[in-house]
């Protein structure tokens, strides 16, 4: 473990992607799990953004409103 710390940044977050690809559904899901009520949140969101798509703010206008690019 600690070679692979030793890493650049870049090889390291490869691997890290690697390796939850290779992970299959059941594993992800249980790898993270969600609450019902953030569950019910994320569902109203999408429901929200079907609707209207155009509302969303695209990244980069969120980075540059943070100050972060």
């Amino acid at each position: 473990m600690s070679d692979l710390l030793q890493l650049p940044q870049n090889e390291r977050l490869a691997l890290a992607i690697a390796l939850w690809d290779s992970l299959d559904d059941e594993a992800r899901d249980g790898a993270l799990p969600i609450d019902s009520a953030l569950c019910a949140q994320l569902d109203r969101r999408w429901t929200a953004h079907l609707a209207n798509p155009g509302a969303a703010v695209p990244w980069d206008e969120v980075r540059s409103q943070l100050g972060l690019g």
